[in-house]
């Protein structure tokens, strides 16, 4: 990890100076230079500490399901996730039923303008590869215990294309994260995505305009990203680069 992933991080978790020290033994005086005005670069043990207090992998356990649903079984399937009323959309986790609540103006913003680009980049290349947007049905692992949303994908293999859903691992997926699911994005799809064979996941935060990209194919670590720059589409091999300053300056256009 980082150090502007380090900040990041802490953003997330929200300590003060004083709670990070008590955490990680390190001196208080470190932790300001670390991340105030004018930052001292860690060396490799106290970044180890930092990392292991600040990392925001929650227990699955922490991640809420619909209680609605997950009262009534222990297990779900695709039975059940297809006898749901159709205006009730859900994300079904390994039999675990999650409810997702509607998209706000600037999520749109992300997933229009993000798979805009993608679209062109594909079409002016001539590319097999296609993108998609939510919600369209992703059966992840190929079995009746997991159906997920993701809000932007790509998809290169034709053969995974069906007519109810994407049958397999799209090769890269985004999601726009939320206080509602940003610890099943942020840990449980991490999780799931990266061992179904996702060769590229990225998680736009809105709120502290940042972008983690994980590279699966190259490195385990993830990339931290600012909503001000050009971010390299790894499965294109950096022939795309995607231009988060025009998310930006919509998502500011919107007030958000």
């Amino acid at each position: 990890m980082d150090i502007n992933l380090t900040e990041y991080y802490w953003e997330l978790k929200g300590y003060t100076y004083e709670e990070i020290s008590g955490l990680t033994g390190i001196p208080m005086d470190t932790i300001r230079k670390i991340f105030g005005g004018k930052p001292e670069f860690p060396d490799y043990e106290t970044l180890k500490a930092l990392e292991k207090a600040l990392k925001p992998w929650v227990y699955e356990s922490e991640v809420r399901e619909t209680s609605a649903y997950q009262a009534e079984k222990k297990s779900y399937t695709l039975e059940d996730y297809y006898g749901l009323p159709d205006d009730r959309r859900v994300e079904l986790i390994d039999g675990k039923i999650y409810d997702m609540a509607a998209p706000t103006t600037g999520h749109q913003e992300v997933i229009l303008r993000v798979s805009r680009q993608i679209a062109d980049y594909i079409d002016s290349q001539k590319g097999k590869c296609r993108v998609w947007i939510a919600p369209v049905d992703v059966r992840l692992d190929r079995d009746d215990k997991t159906m997920v949303q993701p809000d932007v994908l790509i998809v290169c293999d034709k053969d995974k294309i069906t007519r109810r859903c994407i049958m397999g691992a799209p090769d890269f997926v985004m999601e726009i994260l939320s206080e509602s699911t940003r610890s099943k994005d942020m840990y449980l799809k991490l999780r799931k995505y990266g061992a179904a064979g996702v060769r590229e996941y990225w998680m736009a935060d809105i709120e502290r305009r940042k972008v983690v990209v994980y590279y699966f194919e190259k490195d385990s670590r993830p990339a931290i990203y600012g909503m001000r720059e050009k971010i390299p589409v790894g499965i294109f091999g950096g022939g795309l680069q995607i231009d988060f300053r025009m998310v930006e300056k919509a998502l500011e256009d919107i007030g958000q």
